[in-house]
């Protein structure tokens, strides 16, 4: 538990559950009516710190900078939210739902009295000053899918043209003349006889042969552009209106 002194130390400092996560960052600190010690601490929760969860602190423990309660992040995140009057106050409906939620017990150990200048509202914030605030706009981005790109492979089939030379024989006749270096070759036979010569003629022909072979690398990449977009909202802020009772007094 903290005491009223811890107060300011606790005050927009961060609040991380006991398994080390980080829950947000205190914005209030409630008292307890009936016996003036820190009951609840508000937590600034949500995207940007736009909502606020209540916490016991019954058991919580200021470590260093930041305080420490024995709740799970999820566990907190899905605390009964509560809207808090102008007075700072919790009703006591509001109070049981919490009690509940948490599985606690109302009631803790009695203060022994406010310190001079304080006051026993519900809500504590450490001085007698009244804080103003505001609400901010936060924008963010997020990214989501637009669309798919894929690649896809198919087979085409198309007609090429070479021209590539081809050659074949043919039978020419050549009459040689008998000469003395070939007189004794054209009498080794006989004188008169019949006889029969074959020779065998070739030519060549195109023959056509495929191979796949690979011939560029093909992939998808994305690229970053940025450009500016506007982005409106509406926030909410707290004015102080000073009343010094001083109507209609005379001068």
């Amino acid at each position: 538990m903290i005491t009223r002194e811890q107060i300011p130390t606790v005050l927009d400092h961060p609040v991380y559950s006991t398994g080390g996560d980080k829950l947000g960052d205190a914005r209030h600190v409630y008292l307890d009516d009936a016996t003036g010690m820190p009951e609840w601490v508000s937590v600034k929760t949500g995207l940007f710190g736009r909502s606020e969860s209540f916490v016991p602190v019954r058991d919580a423990a200021l470590v260093e900078d930041h305080l420490e309660v024995p709740y799970a992040k999820d566990k907190v995140k899905d605390a009964p939210r509560v809207d808090v009057d102008a007075g700072g106050h919790l009703s006591v409906q509001e109070e049981e739902r919490l009690y509940a939620f948490y599985g606690i017990e109302p009631g803790g150990p009695v203060d022994t009295g406010p310190a001079a200048g304080e006051q026993t509202t519900g809500r504590a914030t450490g001085d007698d000053a009244m804080t103003r605030s505001e609400e901010q706009m936060h924008v963010g981005t997020e990214s989501r899918p637009t669309g798919r790109a894929r690649l896809r492979k198919y087979v085409v089939t198309e007609e090429q043209q070479q021209t590539v030379p081809v050659r074949h024989e043919e039978v020419r006749v050549e009459h040689e003349p008998i000469t003395e270096a070939n007189r004794d070759e054209a009498l080794s036979g006989p004188e008169i006889s019949e006889d029969e010569y074959e020779v065998t003629l070739h030519e060549e022909r195109p023959v056509v042969e495929t191979r796949a072979e690979p011939v560029e690398r093909v992939r998808l990449t994305t690229e970053e552009r940025t450009e500016d977009e506007t982005v409106r909202g509406t926030v909410r802020k707290e004015h102080i209106e000073e009343d010094t009772g001083e109507e209609g007094r005379g001068s």
